[in-house]
């Protein structure tokens, strides 16, 4: 449910309710909610129905889903939560009425119904449940796809690197972009690898010598390296936008340029990035 809803405060509870009227084999708490809920939904749907024992509606609705459970052969999982027991898992779920019925697959909730539905409009969301998951998870029939055959050319790079061979690597990279100028895996690779190779010539000292004279262009360049080579970089980042500030010229050029090519080491999106964007805008204008 990640993303979706937060189950992510739900505490263990007692064991789960009992008494008439309850569907003990299909009965569902907070204490097994992930396993036969979120974990089993990557295989199959699972049908989670929240009532409770006061709306004898509510009763006879988990009644005619265990019905059409019992019928369909293991196509779908059915989980019974008693709403006043579990009211975290009825908070996460954001429900507002009981009964509330909610199909989960692939650990995301897909439909929901609210309120008491006879037997062939219960049927009918079923189908449509299903028809919509059908070969999509693990358990129900559909088969994984052939996984994409390697790149030859990309495994002899990777192959390279392997090696050390960091040379031979960069010729792998180059090839492939002299036979296709647009191949983006090619060019993120190349850009990764010639990152590395120049930031990893750099003595980390150079950090300190930045920070004692900020006017030091060749030592903020370096130490921006350094300190995305650490892996922090709003520090990178931050770094040279402070001397895209203080400097002007071919000086300002050359910050702004090296900034660009870190950007690139990124996805556009990475909010580290978007950030930085709105700063270098502020710095430039």
């Amino acid at each position: 449910m990640s993303g979706a809803v937060d189950l992510s405060g739900l505490k263990q509870p007692a064991a789960a309710p009992g008494g008439a009227g309850t569907p003990g084999d299909h009965a569902v708490t907070e204490a097994d909610f992930e396993t036969k809920v979120i974990r089993r939904s990557m295989q199959v749907p699972v049908v989670v129905a929240l009532f409770s024992q006061r709306s004898p509606g509510s009763v006879e609705l988990v009644r005619t889903l265990e019905q059409l459970n019992a019928g369909d052969g293991g196509t779908w999982d059915l989980a019974v939560i008693e709403a006043e027991a579990n009211m975290n898992i009825v908070q996460a779920l954001r429900v507002q009425g009981i009964p509330t019925v909610i199909a989960v697959a692939g650990g995301q909730p897909l439909a929901d119904f609210e309120g008491v539905q006879p037997e062939p409009q219960v049927r009918q969301w079923l189908d449509a449940v299903l028809d919509a998951t059908a070969g999509k998870l693990e358990g129900d029939g559909g088969t994984e796809p052939e996984p994409e055959a390697e790149d030859p050319r990309f495994v002899a790079a990777e192959d390279a690197m392997a090696e050390g061979d960091i040379a031979g690597a960069e010729a792998a990279y180059e090839a492939i972009l002299t036979e296709e100028p647009n191949n983006e895996e090619a060019k993120g690779a190349l850009r990764q690898l010639r990152f590395l190779t120049r930031a990893q010539q750099i003595d980390p000292a150079v950090l300190a010598t930045a920070d004692a004279d900020p006017a030091d262009v060749e030592a903020s360049l370096d130490a921006a390296d350094v300190e995305l080579l650490e892996q922090r970089p709003e520090a990178a980042f931050d770094r040279l936008i402070g001397l895209i500030k203080r400097t002007a010229g071919d000086e300002r050029t050359t910050a702004r340029t090296r900034l660009l090519e870190l950007f690139e080491l990124f996805d556009k999106a990475e909010p580290v990035v978007v950030a930085a964007r709105r700063k270098l805008a502020t710095a430039l204008y």
